[in-house]
């Protein structure tokens, strides 16, 4: 009989690719959602989905107390920062609530989970670059704080049972898949802009850095992850400004428009560059796209997505 794994928010972007990457591997998988992101279409061929809020905290402990898995990967999350400022109660209901619900079911049945955190809105603007995780957080955003809260249960739990919970705390995450609605992908929302010829709006003025990682590495990271004990940024360790993605996205594209410029909006960071030092050396994990051949790669995906959605 061969390995199960769960995946919470597994109809999403990132969780789509990894339950792809799990089946791939011989998992049975099945994806836990509750569809308010992600969608049924995206759950790949082969895995099952259960339809599923994991605040309701009761009905999760039943699914994993009856399928016991082998792995779960939890990536189920309330992910936008302009959300978590305007309703910061539904933030820390899925993002700690949640969590302490999958770490509780998790220690019953004796699975290892590898939790998905954040990178950049955890550890702040005045934290050095690029930041490693011993850095003390300092978020500027409900977001960043429920995340670190899910965290500290996550640890909690693993010194306790002596499970091996992994936390990987990401990057900017950008590649296929990515859905343009909303603040939190910049790369899809930018490459749908080019798509419909409209001018984006660069907050900050184009200056702010991210981490960029592609997701593909980002899968990867989390299955080296699994059943390791630890805290891990899974990253790039490369700074990256908005206008530069602006810049060549529209390369990829073959088009020129001047985009709008306007300020940072509440809880955004100026910079964000992670150290993936430890993740190399205990994970034997580094990433492998650079990141203008991953932007080129992502717009062309993202240009048939976009024009089969229309």
């Amino acid at each position: 009989m061969g390995s199960s794994a769960i995946v919470t928010g597994g109809a999403g972007f990132i969780g789509s690719h990894l339950a792809d990457a799990l089946l791939a591997e011989g998992y049975a998988v099945t994806v836990i959602d509750d569809l308010s992101a992600g969608t049924r279409e995206r759950v790949p061929d082969g895995a099952e989905l259960v339809e599923l809020d994991i605040v309701d905290t009761a009905a999760l402990a039943r699914e994993l107390t009856e399928r016991k898995p082998d792995a779960i990967f939890h990536l189920a999350a309330q992910a936008s920062v302009v959300a978590s400022v305007e309703n910061p109660s539904r933030d820390c209901a899925v993002n700690v609530q949640g969590t302490l619900g999958v770490v509780q079911a998790a220690g019953e049945i004796g699975a290892p989970v590898v939790f998905t955190s954040t990178g950049g809105a955890l550890y702040g603007d005045d934290a050095p670059m690029p930041t490693g995780e011993d850095r003390i957080p300092a978020p500027l955003a409900p977001y960043g704080a429920s995340k670190w809260a899910g965290e500290a249960y996550v640890r909690t739990w693993s010194l306790s049972s002596g499970i091996p919970h992994a936390v990987c705390r990401l990057g900017n995450v950008y590649g296929p898949r990515q859905s343009p609605h909303g603040e939190a992908g910049v790369v899809a929302i930018f490459s749908n802009h080019l798509y419909t010829g409209r001018a984006p709006r660069l907050y900050g003025h184009g200056k702010p850095t991210r981490d960029y990682v592609y997701v593909a590495d980002v899968v990867s990271g989390l299955l080296a992850a699994l059943g390791n004990a630890g805290v891990y940024n899974i990253a790039t360790s490369t700074e990256t400004d908005v206008a530069t993605v602006w810049r060549e996205l529209s390369a990829a594209a073959g088009k020129q428009i001047e985009p709008e410029l306007a300020d940072l909006r509440p809880g955004e960071l100026q910079h964000s560059c992670l150290d993936i030092s430890r993740a190399e050396r205990d994970l034997d994990w580094r990433p492998q796209m650079p990141i203008a051949e991953g932007l080129r790669a992502t717009y062309a995906a993202l240009l048939e997505e976009f024009a089969h959605s229309s």
